[in-house]
């Protein structure tokens, strides 16, 4: 008990001093920064005071010691954004921050591994109709979309069974493919659009792999990724009266952020996820609605 009290009693007076730094060091340090501005300036003008500190340095110094008066918030403020550490968590709907982001590049590069892809193309969409108006330093943009392949029994979305088993539903899985559709006709069709301009070339395109919706990853310029896990056990209804469905919500997702220039782990996880993505984009293959009846 006693070692207990000892340390709560040096956390105690630990606390005072940081605050009691944190109050005055700002005012120590403009008094101590206006006394030799001060003094320096007398010294040019007062010739016993220069005399006493000799030559006719003062002056110099006393403008700068000015400027660092001045100064003196806007640096201290400075240091203090250096040291907040980067953001490690976003939320799936900040995607767009990083779309804008990526379109400040002359070349675009972003693939996106996860359920529909509709959190990533309402960004895309608007971001990609700017290019038509001003496609400012953006010259070639690529968006490759990797999502499951909806025509094959699934476990993940599936109808939720007796005892909460899944039930592979294949009019829920085509519901689930035609907005896919939808949102894969509509990057493909300002892509179009972009290329008929020809300012800007542009390639959008979904594919698709065997398995369920588990990882959300977005890659950016293959400079940043951003990963999460869906919660696959998450349900929905069509209807008051219907049957439940498992159908992983996007926009929940929270993701983890990775950049090449956070230092050597981040650098080597951003090199792991490029590879593993583009190893996966060969593999993979055009949905239904892309090989057309006869697959």
């Amino acid at each position: 008990m006693s070692g207990t009290g000892g340390r709560a009693a040096d956390g105690g007076v630990g606390a005072h001093l940081r605050r009691f730094q944190e109050r005055y060091e700002p005012v120590f340090t403009r008094m101590l920064l206006l006394a030799i501005f001060v003094i320096g300036l007398t010294a040019q003008f007062v010739k016993p005071v220069g005399d006493a500190l000799e030559d006719k340095a003062f002056l110099g110094g006393a403008l700068l010691s000015l400027v660092g008066y001045v100064l003196y918030d806007t640096v201290k403020d400075l240091s203090a954004t250096l040291r907040r550490p980067p953001r490690v968590q976003v939320e799936s709907r900040e995607l767009g921050i990083f779309v804008n982001d990526a379109f400040r590049a002359r070349e675009v590069e972003i693939t996106f591994l996860g359920y529909t892809g509709e959190t990533l193309c309402n960004e895309m969409f608007h971001r990609l109709e700017k290019l038509l108006e001003d496609p400012g330093p953006t010259r070639h943009v690529s968006v490759r979309v990797l999502i499951p392949d909806f025509g094959q029994e699934m476990t993940v979305p599936a109808r939720v069974g007796e005892d909460d088993a899944p039930v592979d539903d294949p009019d829920f899985r085509r519901r689930i493919e035609s907005k896919c559709k939808e949102y894969d006709e509509t990057l493909s069709g300002i892509a179009e659009r972009l290329n008929g301009l020809r300012r800007v070339s542009a390639e959008c395109e979904y594919r698709v792999y065997p398995g369920i919706p588990r990882d959300k990853i977005c890659i950016f310029n293959r400079e940043v990724v951003l990963h999460g896990l869906y919660n696959v056990a998450a349900r929905t209804m069509l209807r008051s009266a219907g049957p439940e469905f498992y159908d992983p919500k996007g926009y929940r997702t929270d993701l983890s952020v990775w950049s090449r220039g956070a230092g050597d782990d981040a650098k080597a996880v951003v090199a792991t996820w490029n590879k593993h993505l583009d190893d996966l984009w060969k593999l993979s293959f055009a949905p239904g609605w892309r090989r057309g009846p006869g697959g």
